[in-house]
């Protein structure tokens, strides 16, 4: 039975679970788009709470005072960023494995696949949510022209803020054919697009690829991408990524669970578009 510091057991359960929860975290954080809380800002939910209130940030008219006005001048009406709130619920998300007494595993291979499983759900969570954006057909196959399409669109509802592309695995080649092409021939994007395989800045909008913005997870048809600015969804959880051992006899081993309290929801869809092509 192995029981050194590199392989963990049932029995050694101590040299099992810092570095199991070490490696579920660290993975779950690097191979999640959503986690870090970069693309989709993150808001922390207290304990004792299994909900929380997002208010949807609207835009406020400065006013022009006339600068003549005999002292003190008259007031100006006061303008709220927005009123209505959207209610994020969260969830539990678990996934668990068991650790039998016979034989060793390599405990940071363990907390990979755990941490693989939960990064794969908060991904599938979010772009289940990403299909609440404002929905634009797809009118063609150049999809860098229907990219400019959703950012202009962006644009033209107010958003001045920057903005994010997640691109569908289905939609990858689309993109890549086309920075490949003559038109992007010796730029600096087509040059780091073939080097490292990522699709790189287009139009100020940093590109990501994901495998999980599907037809599955978003019930549209053909999903081509979405891009959406730091306002157009939240993500709340409860602390963090947890991992937890547990002794089950029945199985002759331990129960090794990792989970985290999550929930995602879109606050403005006019900050974000999602492209389809269902025609």
């Amino acid at each position: 039975m192995a029981t050194t510091n590199k392989y963990g057991s049932g029995i050694s359960l101590p040299e099992l679970m810092v570095p199991t929860q070490a490696a579920t975290i660290f993975t779950a954080q690097e191979n999640s788009l959503y986690l870090p809380g970069v693309l989709v800002p993150m808001v922390s939910v207290p304990a004792g709470s299994d909900s929380v209130k997002i208010a949807k940030l609207e835009s406020v008219t400065a006013a022009t005072l006339n600068r003549t006005e005999v002292d003190p001048g008259v007031d100006f009406t006061p303008l709220l960023p927005g009123a209505a709130a959207t209610t994020i619920n969260l969830d539990l998300i678990a996934a668990r494995t068991v650790l039998r007494d016979l034989g060793g595993v390599d405990s940071a291979d363990m907390g990979r696949v755990m941490g693989n499983a939960i990064a794969a759900k908060v991904d599938t969570l979010v772009s289940t949510a990403l299909a609440g954006l404002t929905a634009q057909e797809s009118l063609g196959v150049n999809l860098l022209d229907e990219m400019y399409k959703a950012i202009g669109t962006i644009r033209a509802a107010g958003e001045t803020g920057p903005l994010n592309c997640v691109v569908s695995a289905a939609a990858y080649a689309g993109f890549m054919e086309k920075i490949g092409s003559a038109a992007f021939a010796a730029a600096d994007v087509q040059n780091a697009a073939m080097r490292s395989g990522f699709i790189g800045v287009i139009a100020g909008v940093p590109c990501y690829t994901s495998a999980y913005l599907n037809d599955t997870n978003t019930s549209l048809t053909n999903t081509k991408f979405a891009v959406f600015s730091n306002d157009a969804l939240r993500i709340a959880m409860q602390g963090g990524v947890n991992v937890e051992a547990e002794r089950r006899a029945s199985a002759v081993g331990q129960d090794i669970v990792a989970s985290a309290a999550f929930g995602v929801a879109v606050t403005d869809a006019t900050r974000g578009v999602i492209v389809q092509d269902a025609v």
